[in-house]
């Protein structure tokens, strides 16, 4: 018999009730130290007082009035993310899936109103992920994504991840967009780098393609900058954001330049719960906090403090672990032993760390942890360790 939850999910069996900071407290009493920070999103920890006081306060005002009405919040977001970005304007959604979506529909619009309609391939990259609607694993088209789920949604054409000479290959008279994530997540947190994602925003330049940047996982500070494509010195047509910008709570965003956002006009696209006043209240407070210079720097100074350990777990551990790669505070562990090995030793340590491909395990701790917890983490990945062998 099915359960009454959909069986689309392999989970973990067990349970939280409550979590402080970086730590998750389970049903039973224990105390998990949490580098998965729910796959990117609790950028700033769990029941943290700034995101609690910003959510309950908006509560007990308005929740939904949908976005036939002005929202104050979502423009004050808009506003801020047009400020400290490339941007010209926002879309606010509820999921980095809803976002990818609403860059193919407007990137085709695009070309579309320009006279060139035949323009609506997007080439992306082998071992990407852009969620899991018919457009997201029609652009990644990984076996594993797409199998039973055909006909695929055309338009989508995959090249090996770095490959310039390939991207350029690829090129043809419909092409209208490259989308990529400036850091892979999924795919084992691959780092792309700053001359790849110049180079790419050079062949767009050169082709008239729009440049999609995929943020969701790497972006809103985790990378120690506000967004990861600021260390390359590139700005791009259109990008997805959410996960860390919503701290938590539901929210997603794509922003885009006046140019490239040219063709959505009223009625081309809408969502019913997207940038409502709860969702927005939380964004305004997770970006107030994360833009702030001192903050970013701070993030820098721990990704520092973690990596540097890290390595030294590598090197000590040579039989469990090959690499230690990443940007910021979001790091994979490369394993030599099989990483479904590994990860079950760490929850047995009370350690949360998050599985991707390429045999890694993704380091996503909240961007607020501490020096101690830094600590912590390794020693318990230590242990984990041991275990394995």
């Amino acid at each position: 018999m099915i359960p009454s939850i959909l069986p689309t999910y392999n989970r973990t069996p067990v349970s939280f009730e409550s979590g402080e900071g970086s730590w998750l407290i389970a049903d039973d009493g224990a105390r998990y130290l949490d580098l998965g920070g729910g796959i990117a999103v609790n950028s700033l920890g769990h029941a943290n007082p700034i995101l609690v006081e910003a959510l309950t306060e908006q509560a007990g005002k308005l929740w939904h009035t949908s976005n036939l009405y002005g929202i104050p919040n979502q423009q004050a977001l808009a506003d801020m993310l047009v400020d400290l970005t490339f941007a010209d304007t926002v879309f606010f959604a509820n999921s980095g899936t809803e976002t990818c979506e609403l860059a193919v529909k407007m990137t085709r619009k695009y070309f579309h109103d320009k006279g060139q309609p035949e323009r609506v391939e997007i080439i992306a990259f082998e071992g990407s992920f852009h969620g899991r609607s018919a457009a997201g694993i029609a652009a990644a088209g990984s076996e594993k994504l797409t199998a039973g789920f055909g006909p695929l949604l055309p338009g989508f054409t995959q090249v090996p991840l770095g490959d310039t000479d390939a991207v350029r290959a690829a090129i043809n008279e419909n092409t209208a967009a490259i989308i990529v994530e400036p850091v892979i997540g999924e795919g084992g947190i691959i780092p792309l780098p700053d001359v790849h994602i110049r180079e790419l925003r050079e062949i767009c330049d050169e082709h008239g393609l729009l440049l999609i940047l995929d943020e969701v996982q790497c972006g809103v500070g985790r990378s120690g900058k506000l967004f990861a494509h600021e260390w390359a010195g590139i700005t791009p047509d259109i990008m997805m954001v959410a996960k860390g910008i919503g701290g938590g709570f539901p929210l997603g965003c794509l922003l885009a330049t006046e140019e490239a956002a040219s063709g959505m006009v009223a009625g081309t696209h809408g969502s019913t719960y997207g940038g409502n006043p709860l969702g927005c209240a939380v964004g305004l407070a997770v970006l107030k906090t994360v833009s702030d210079p001192a903050f970013l720097e701070d993030v820098n100074r721990k990704a520092g403090l973690l990596r540097q350990r890290l390595e030294g777990l590598v090197a000590a551990h040579p039989d469990v672990f090959e690499s230690v790669r990443g940007s910021g505070l979001m790091l994979g562990l490369v394993c030599k032993a099989p990483n479904t090995d590994v990860l079950k030793t760490c929850y047995d340590a009370e350690l949360l760390v998050v599985p991707a491909a390429e045999n890694t395990l993704r380091i996503l701790p909240p961007l607020t942890i501490s020096d101690d917890e830094i600590g912590e983490a390794v020693s318990r990945l230590e242990t984990a360790a041991i275990s394995v062998n």
